[in-house]
Order: C-alpha cells, then structure tokens, then sequence
C-alpha cells in the first residue's frame, strides 16, 4: 500500500470511529476495523464491528443512512483532497477471526 493511501485510510477510519460514536444512540458498540479502497480510491468500504451481534442489522441500516452525513464530516473535519464514494458494510472477516479465538480458548 503506497503511503498517500495508507494515510488517507488511517484519517477516514477515525473520522469513521469519530462520528459514529456521537451520532449513535449508544445501544449498540459500532467499531470501525478497516477501510478498502478501490483501485483509484474513488471508493472506499468502511468495515465494521458489531456488540452485541444480535444489533447487528439495525447497525448496517443506521450507518447506510448516515452516508451522505458522512461524506459532509469527512470533507468538513479531514483533510482528503478527493472524497471518495462511501459504503459501509459489516467486517465479516474481524467477526471470524474472534469466532476462531472463542473456539481455541474454549478447549
């Protein structure tokens, strides 16, 4: 990863973590894991996790609504030349990794 993406990926994912937490209701623990870009990075998933998992879908409903206010807090608070599109999905790659750690420390 060249270093202007690697930054720019590092300032959208706590731009991310920052304005989730204060416009979430506090029912559900949303955290950002990561962000990909697309080959250009005129795109970029959000990805995150979920606690408890059962507040999951209403988690993913709330931040794809919260888009477009994102795109204006991200283009208000960081400094990204070119904001890119966003899209925010559930990291079920994170969710798979602590299913593998329960499992292992359960024997």
């Amino acid at each position: 990863m060249e270093y202007r993406e690697e930054k720019t990926e590092q300032m959208i994912r706590q731009l991310a973590a920052d304005f989730l937490q204060r416009e979430s209701s506090g029912l559900s623990l949303i955290t950002v894991t990561r962000v990909v870009f697309s080959n250009r990075m005129t795109k970029a998933t959000i990805l995150f996790s979920v606690l408890p998992e059962d507040k999951q879908n209403e988690a993913l409903e709330f931040v794809r609504r919260k888009r477009a206010e994102f795109k204006e807090y991200a283009r208000t608070h960081g400094r990204i030349g070119r904001i890119p599109m966003f899209e925010f999905n559930i990291d079920y790659g994170e969710k798979n990794r602590q299913r593998i750690d329960e499992i292992s420390n359960a024997q």
